[in-house]
């Protein structure tokens, strides 16, 4: 029986890929990773087209099951692993943990277009709007009240899905030198030491860089 296939984009830019693959990584569940190169034509283009006509990664495969959206692989992953414990087993405290995974993906549209994820950037602040400011001080605060309910030192104590969602963001908030709180940078240090995460930064230093300015995806 086939294992699982994980389709990404590269590691220095796509933060939608790092999501479900630091999920994977993190929590010991073997899988295959396939790399596909963004912003090189559409040869490349093609290859993530014949995957899953969305277009875009990341893309899960499990046999003849497919599944391309980052918050839904996860959610597969919590299913087919229960054992994992992607989501906490309390319900409320679950419920909790999708909202704010929903909002992570769903918004702070400003925040992701103002301070895109590339690895390679020298650390340093750039002008923000006031909107991004706002989504910034929103994250804190998701943070903070997540560690203060669940005592850390991930959002809902163990590492997990929610976790996941938010890793992409704790690259954002060192490459931009943000300013954060002793909460959020308790969590930050928690989320750099992971191993999983510290190999998904490795691998993506190590690759070329393509463009210096870039959409996020």
């Amino acid at each position: 029986m086939a294992g699982l296939k994980l389709v990404i984009g590269n590691k220095n830019y796509s933060s939608w890929s790092m999501r479900p693959w630091l999920a994977l990584r993190a929590n010991n569940i073997p899988f295959e990773e396939t790399f596909i190169p963004l912003y090189t034509g559409m040869a490349d283009k093609q290859r993530i087209l014949d995957v899953s006509p969305a277009g875009k990664v990341p893309i899960l495969v499990d046999g003849d099951v497919t599944v391309w959206d980052s918050l839904a692989i996860i959610e597969y992953l919590a299913e087919k692993f229960p054992e994992k414990k992607l989501w906490p087993d309390d319900r409320a405290t679950r419920a909790r943990a999708r909202a704010i995974s929903a909002e992570m993906h769903s918004g702070f549209a400003a925040l992701r277009n103002e301070c895109g994820m590339n690895l390679h950037r020298p650390v340093g602040p750039v002008p923000l709007s006031e909107e991004a400011q706002g989504n910034i001080a929103r994250i804190r605060e998701i943070w903070s009240e997540c560690l203060m309910r669940h005592g850390g030192p991930f959002l809902f104590g163990a590492f997990g899905g929610a976790d996941a969602m938010y890793a992409p963001v704790v690259h954002r908030f060192r490459t931009y030198a943000l300013e954060v709180g002793s909460e959020a940078r308790r969590y930050m240090d928690a989320m750099q030491a992971l191993p999983a995460f510290q190999e998904w930064t490795r691998d993506g230093l190590a690759e070329t860089i393509i463009i210096e300015k870039f959409e996020t995806v």
